[in-house]
């Protein structure tokens, strides 16, 4: 098989999406791992905490496919719980940013949200369940025009776009 990999023709395929099946290669190779730590008891299920893993794909703005990964099945520390990565969506529109976050079984009063500049921070910590996920956004936002709804388990957080600041000044010359 590592033949087969190295003979392969590159196409204009490779050059505009990269190589899938490396990428998928990867993915299969870290849930065979999880799955090998399940069975052999190295990840602890017991506890009341699923076990997610999972992963998105979509086509970015810049026509290329954007893989993001997503769940609590990361690597952590022994007797600390990790919270679990909610699965998200950025969709951008002309004047503002709405994302999209699935926060399923928790209250609306259990979501904290802390927006600055170009990161949105959202976060869940409650007994039974615990969410956490620090997001860059494609532009700078407004922190003051947030607004926020949650229903069915879907958070719907929209920000109003700012101009990029401008970076730099004139410098005068001295001299002769």
């Amino acid at each position: 098989m590592a033949d087969d990999k190295r003979r392969r023709r590159r196409t204009s395929w490779d050059d505009l999406f990269g190589n899938f099946d490396e990428d998928f290669e990867e993915m299969r190779e870290r849930m065979d791992a999880l799955m090998d730590g399940f069975m052999n008891g190295r990840i602890d299920a017991s506890m009341g905490q699923p076990i997610v893993y999972g992963f998105s794909m979509r086509v970015g703005p810049d026509g290329k496919p954007h893989i993001e990964e997503f769940g609590n099945a990361a690597p952590e520390t022994p007797g600390e719980e990790s919270a679990r990565e909610p699965l998200t969506d950025i969709i951008e529109e002309k004047e503002r940013i709405r994302v999209i976050v699935e926060l399923p079984g928790v209250d609306k009063d259990d979501i904290q949200l802390h927006v600055e500049d170009r990161l949105l921070d959202i976060s869940v910590d409650k007994e039974d369940r615990k969410f956490s996920k620090k997001l860059e956004l494609p532009s700078a936002v407004d922190p003051d025009s947030a607004s926020a709804s949650y229903k069915n388990g879907v958070l719907e957080v929209t920000l109003k776009r700012v101009a990029p600041k401008k970076r730099g000044r004139a410098v005068k010359i001295e001299g002769r």
